[in-house]
Order: C-alpha cells, then structure tokens, then sequence
C-alpha cells in the first residue's frame, strides 16, 4: 500500500506543528458574526479585498456561536489577543458555549500539497493516479477509534461564522454532503453552500444536474426525502476528493475511494444515528438529516447571500431545497472548518482539481503539457496557466494554439489561458507577468472566442457588460500565447549565472 497521509483533520494539525509559521492560533474567544472573519481578512488572500494576503491556517479556538438567520446582525469582535503558537490543535480548551474554528488550512497551494506528501506541481498526477486506481471505503473496525457524543439538534448552538452584516445568516461554507443515490446506490461527497434558516432547518444551493441534484430528484420520484450527511471537519485527503469536478471524478465513481486511494489508506465509515444513511468516521461534527421537497427563500429578509469565491458579495436564490436536521454527532473538542467564500484557501481547493481535469485532457490529445496551474486569482477556475514542453519543431507553434482552444472549448468554468515555456516557474506571478511582457504581442499572440458559455458569478459575463453577448452566463474568452515561436527559440534564452569554482548553488 502507499504511504498514507494524514487521515484526519487533528493529524492534519498536527503535521502542521512540523512547519513552522504555518499554523496560528488565536487564545481570546471570538464571536462566530464578524468577529472569525474580520481576524481571517488579513490571511484571506485575493479574491478577498486587500489588504490580504496569503498567510497560515488560523484555529480560533474559542468562538461563540452566531445563532440562526433570524437574529439580528450583532456587533464586531472583541480586543486583540495572543496570536502565538501552542501545542493542542483539537480546541479541548474551549469553554462551555464556545467550539473551535478552522480556516486556511489549504490557503497556500504548498500548504496544501504538503499535506498530502506532494509538491504543487505533483499533486494533479497524484490525483489522476488515485481516479485511475480508486480505493473503496470501508466500515470502520474501531469505532471507539473515533468515540462521538450526542448534540442536541440546535444549528444555533454551533459557531458557525457570519462573513458580513449583508450575509443572509450563518453559512456552512465547507459542509460536505455525503448521500447515496437510491436508483444506482452510488455514493456522492460534495461541498455545497447552506445557510442556517432556524434551529434545525437548513436551505442548500445544489447546482443543476450535478450527482446530488439527482440523488435527491430520484429520492422524490420514490416519495421520500433524501438521507443525508453534512460533515464539518475533513481530512486533507477526502475534502479535496469532495471538491473534483465531474469531468475528472465522473458520476458513477466514488469520491470516497478517490479520496482513500489519495490518503493511502480506505476511508472509514460508520452508520449514522437518526437517518439510514453513512458517514465519515472521523468527521468532527457530523450533521444527519434529510434533504426535503420544501423550498424556502435563502435569503427571506433581502437579496444578498454571502460573500462567493471571485470576490463579490452573492445574490441569493429565491427559492432553494432545506434539508431538516435530525441529529448532531461531535467528537471531543471538535473543530468547524470554514472558508472565508473569496481567498485563497477555496480557489486552491477547486484548483487542484481542475488542473488534474485539464492535464488529463490534454493527455488524451497527445498536446506535450508539462504542467497546469489553475491561478487563484481566478478562483481556481477561470484562469488557466499551461506550461509546454520544448518545442521540436514550428509546427508545434500550433499545436499549442490549438490544444489552448481547446481547453476553453471543454472547460466551461475556462475564461482565459496563459500558455508559457518550460524556463517560466508557475508558481510565480513574477515569472508569469514577466513572459506576458518579453514574449506576447497583443496582435499576434492573442486569441479570442466570442460568445461562448461561461459562469454567471463572473459579474462581467453578462449583457449589461458586454451587447455582443447572446445571453447572461456568456463570455468572450481569451488565449495568452506567452510560448516563444519555435524558429526564434534561441532569441529568447534566460541569462544564467555562472558558478564560481567550488560554489554548490542548488
């Protein structure tokens, strides 16, 4: 078997304890409304409003709950506290009333690759490499491993952040969704936006035609509500599974077994309390409940959501499913794991991702592709990032034009793609806007699709934007050629330093 990863969020913490200046955590309690988000800001990373920058993963380990939808928008966060480093990552601490939150564990893509053994550039390969060889969860043999106490059903009672006064309440922001298709009993994790409405009644954004959607229409179609399991508090290696798009984990395939093929280790289950449904053993709250006919407005009191990942504020949805709360389950001192909606940690979570969906694409074309870098700046979406193996010969000038294209013409979410040379780092921007400047000419080197289907939450893809588009939801997207032309190759080599006899520069 391969070398296993940490399997849960504590050892996830833990390993965090190895790298130094990766994990703060913040003593003085903290309100759930404001007070989490407003201490994150400075850490967030673009999307989010500077100033910000990327920063480590902050474990507040005394917040007090925000309550339901329906209270009023309460005051910021207290004074400033110790900042420090400290040696319990599981938030035992707390006192009575107050729980611990968890955000930034994946706000840098280093961070996040390391915790699963990988650099930034491996982990894509590593993905593909667990869709290709999955490993299928199994029943867990040691429940006392993962001993859990009863909660009384109450929302309220659970620090769930609230990122701004215009939020619609408080949001799960990194719920993930674990139910099991009854017409085809196949499983799907994924992580959905859901708004605390009351005490145990939770409204939930599912988007159309997606594996949970169905699951939940076949559910109906059979006259009852969908089982579920929402759960607050993963390790590394299922929640990124639960993120993957479906063109890289296509329906039919467990997001479970992916994840455990990723950790090196079978994920373990357990059956839940109040609903015939499964969950994840080493969840630290689990919320069961049922995923309802009932639709209800997300927002009854405005038209604002929260905050959404490209960095503005959302607009709520009319009229969206609930899901009814039949039980909590919490391990010892447990720990909510939230995302500040615009940031780096959400843009690097569907990153990942998104770059094993396009290398695998590009593989199946036969286009040399030495990597792919979805950049946060656009949300680990809409902004592609190709690098290119040496070009062998002029034809190859097109054949990286062409593979470009491509990638915009499969990949919805695609706005822009950036293609570079191999001597070109991905990981720096430096590197990146530097090819921009010394290797693309704007009448040569840029390729524009008109009118193609894109995402709404990109406020510019819309006809009040741009006429010459059919319809709101489209775009013109747009190829960034910065590969130099194959004939002009040695115009265009790096100046290297040379070594001084006896120097060791690695």
């Amino acid at each position: 078997m391969s070398r296993r990863h940490p399997a849960d969020l504590r050892a996830a913490l833990a390993a965090l304890d190895l790298m130094p200046g990766e994990l703060v955590r913040v003593r003085e309690e903290v309100p759930a409304r404001f007070g989490v988000s407003s201490r994150y800001a400075r850490w967030a990373g673009a999307p989010a409003a500077p100033p910000t920058g990327p920063g480590p993963a902050v474990l507040f380990e005394q917040v007090t709950p925000s309550g339901g939808a329906a209270e009023d928008s309460g005051s910021g966060y207290g004074g400033a506290g110790d900042d420090g480093a400290g040696d319990d990552g599981a938030g035992d601490g707390a006192e009575p009333g107050a729980s611990a939150v968890l955000m930034g564990l994946y706000g840098t893509r280093r961070r996040a690759a390391a915790l699963l053994g990988a650099t930034p550039a491996e982990l894509a390969h590593r993905l593909l490499d667990a869709v290709a060889a999955p490993l299928p969860p199994v029943p867990a043999a040691d429940p006392d491993r993962w001993a859990r106490s009863d909660r009384k059903p109450d929302l309220t009672t659970l620090p769930v952040p609230v990122l701004t006064d215009e939020d619609a309440g408080p949001y799960l922001t990194l719920g993930a969704v674990l139910a099991t298709d009854p017409a085809t009993g196949v499983r799907n994790l994924s992580i959905h936006r859901m708004c605390v409405q009351g005490p145990d009644l939770l409204t939930i954004w599912m988007v159309p035609g997606r594996d949970l959607e169905q699951a939940h229409r076949n559910s109906l179609a059979a006259g009852r509500p969908l089982p579920v399991a929402i759960h607050l508090g993963l390790g590394p290696a299922v929640l990124l599974a639960s993120c993957c798009p479906t063109s890289l984990v296509p329906t039919g395939t467990d997001e479970l077994a992916v994840a455990g093929a990723l950790a090196g280790a079978p994920v373990e289950l357990l059956p839940c309390r109040t609903v015939d449904a499964e969950y994840i053993a080493h969840a630290e709250y689990v919320l069961e409940g049922e995923l309802l006919p009932d639709t209800m407005p997300e927002n009854p009191r405005g038209t604002t959501a929260t905050p959404e990942f490209l960095g503005y504020q959302g607009t709520a949805h009319p009229a969206l499913p609930t899901v009814r709360i039949t039980g909590i389950t919490a391990r010892r001192g447990p720990i909510l794991q939230a995302v500040s909606g615009p940031g780096h940690e959400q843009s690097v979570l569907l990153g990942f991702g998104m770059e094993a969906a396009v290398l695998a694409a590009l593989r199946r074309r036969g286009a040399p592709v030495r990597a792919v870098h979805c950049h946060t700046a656009g949300g680990g979406q809409l902004m592609v990032v190709l690098q290119w193996a040496a070009k062998r010969s002029a034809e190859d000038d097109a054949l990286v034009r062409e593979a470009s294209q491509a990638v915009l013409e499969e990949f919805r979410m695609a706005k822009l793609v950036l293609s570079v040379d191999e001597d070109v780092d991905l990981e720096s921007d430096q590197d990146l806007w530097w090819a921009m400047v010394t290797r693309w000419q704007a009448d040569r080197d840029l390729l524009v699709l008109p009118d193609r289907e894109g995402f709404p939450l990109d406020p510019t893809q819309s006809v009040a934007y741009s006429p010459a588009l059919s319809a709101d939801g489209r775009t013109a997207k747009a190829v960034f050629d910065c590969t130099v032309p194959y004939a002009q190759r040695r115009r265009f080599r790096r100046a290297r330093f040379t070594d001084a006899p006896g120097s060791d520069r690695r």
